[in-house]
């Protein structure tokens, strides 16, 4: 059935953000301090020029233009806006900021897509958001003006990356590994002159900086990014920001397994709201037709 193929699909994606809940744990111990643009580029652009040596096709005509589109939606823009946002932020009040992306793919993809807004989209937007603010937001949480501003350009950015790529697919011909090589290098290229003029380079390279890059390169990029793409061509639009609360909750168990930190009724209660809200916009019809293959625009309908 089409609908168990979504259900294991929606497992499966959702490793990519169980994975990017490590972020903030890995950019506040092992990455250099204060270097957002750096850990961008060197997330993406390695990564990325290695899946091209193995895929080794190019876009052609039009895909031009939409893979540089998509590589700084997705890529370049989200990496240095999150990046801002987990330095500038504690991470429960990044992951806050950022819950507000299922709502702008809601309204986009109505816009670009023609989906229907429905009122349990709405509700599970409203106990989504909820749940991570229970979740990960702590009373002495401080606010700071550019960390909010960058997770709101983030999600902006990655909203709109979502229902691009789910509105024109993938180049005919080009595997989704491929594809995803050219979006992480394309958002690395586009960071690395950015990143030379606006940051100095680092005095000293410690192992740890190189543990932290290379899991980010190799696991946050490489492997998360794979499937996360692969998620999109497959599932419905809607679907893809709420399984990204996976991330938060990654992020806090790490938090309470690595650091030591706290995990209370309040943070139960949030944990199963965002797992209701991502089960709320799972599709409730069956359908006779199979996802439209990938290579062409993608239109299907949450819910």
């Amino acid at each position: 059935m089409l609908k168990d193929r979504i259900a294991s699909t929606s497992v499966v994606t959702a490793l990519a953000p169980a994975v990017w809940g490590s972020t903030y744990i890995v950019t506040t111990e092992l990455l250099p301090p204060d270097r957002p643009l750096l850990a961008s580029t060197m997330r993406a652009l390695p990564a990325g020029l290695l899946l091209l040596a193995i895929g080794r096709a190019a876009p052609h005509g039009i895909w031009w233009l939409r893979t540089i589109v998509l590589g700084v939606l997705n890529i370049g823009a989200f990496f240095y806006f999150l990046f801002v946002a987990a330095y500038h932020l504690p991470g429960g009040v990044a992951a806050l900021v950022g819950s507000v992306q299922p709502l702008l793919v809601l309204i986009l993809g109505a816009l670009l897509l023609k989906d229907r807004i429905r009122a349990h989209h709405l509700i599970a937007c409203a106990v989504g958001s909820a749940g991570v603010g229970l979740l990960v937001l702590q009373p002495e949480a401080a606010l700071d003006t550019m960390g909010v501003l960058a997770g709101l350009v983030g999600a902006c950015s990655m909203a709109a990356g979502i229902v691009l790529t789910k509105r024109w697919g993938r180049p005919p011909g080009m595997g989704v590994l491929t594809f995803t090589g050219w979006q992480l290098s394309v958002g690395g290229v586009v960071l690395v002159p950015v990143t030379l003029l606006a940051e100095d380079l680092p005095t000293t390279f410690t192992r740890e900086n190189a543990i932290g890059f290379a899991y980010l390169g190799v696991v946050g990029a490489l492997f998360a990014y794979s499937i996360w793409f692969r998620g999109i061509e497959r599932l419905p639009a809607l679907v893809m920001p709420f399984l990204g609360f996976v991330s938060p909750l990654a992020a806090t168990a790490l938090g309470y397994f690595i650091l030591g930190q706290a995990l209370g009724p309040v943070q139960i209660i949030g944990a199963l709201a965002i797992i209701f809200a991502v089960v709320l916009v799972q599709p409730r019809k069956k359908r006779t037709s199979d996802p439209v293959s990938a290579g062409g625009p993608v239109s299907q309908r949450a819910g």
